[in-house]
């Protein structure tokens, strides 16, 4: 990533401390405090040409391959793939985006473990899987990156046993029955 470095050196009082609150609310800063010889350095860049870019993954778990085609009076009739494009597309000066998706319970473990100590966030509908999985849940706590969960629909509308979820309480949130927007309301929670 290219980027320049700027250093401000401040010499100064403690009486000036004003001043430097003045500078530091407008730039993005590291704040470096040298205490036998009050200088205050400070730090900041400026991108060039770019932004730091957030990481996030959707990690999409069983069935859900087949949105578009399945049950499409509950999930829509788009496809997971045509709606990724799309939200890709809008927020790719924000995000770096990508997607997963798994109808096997181990290698949606194995993917939150590869990704939970890099990533800004995961965006994840387990699927079927929400509601049995104590081997998710394990994963979700063992990483530091933040989860959303997500649902098309309204779990709690549907289903008793769809109104459980073991997931939820180790989860930054639930975004649960707006059909594929509830995907952008978890990545807006990220920015």
């Amino acid at each position: 990533m290219c980027h320049n470095v700027k250093v401000l050196q401040y010499k100064g009082a403690h009486n000036r401390m004003e001043d430097y609150d003045r500078i530091f609310t407008n730039l993005d800063h590291i704040l470096l405090f040298n205490d036998h010889s009050l200088i205050f350095t400070l730090l900041y860049a400026t991108f060039i040409n770019h932004q730091v870019m957030k990481k996030i993954i959707i990690i999409n778990g069983p069935n859900l391959n087949l949105l578009g085609k399945r049950e499409p009076d509950i999930y829509g009739d788009i496809t997971f793939s045509e709606f990724f494009d799309d939200i890709r597309e809008v927020y790719s000066d924000e995000i770096q985006l990508t997607y997963y998706q798994s109808n096997i319970e181990g290698e949606l473990i194995d993917k939150i473990q590869e990704v939970g100590f890099s990533y800004h966030g995961i965006i994840l509908n387990a699927g079927g899987y929400t509601h049995t999985s104590v081997a998710l849940r394990d994963a979700i706590s063992a990483v530091k990156t933040p989860v959303v969960e997500v649902h098309i629909s309204n779990i709690y509308s549907r289903e008793e046993f769809r109104q459980q979820s073991m997931i939820s309480a180790v989860c930054k949130g639930v975004i649960s029955g707006f059909g594929l927007e509830s995907y952008v309301l978890a990545l807006d929670s990220f920015l």
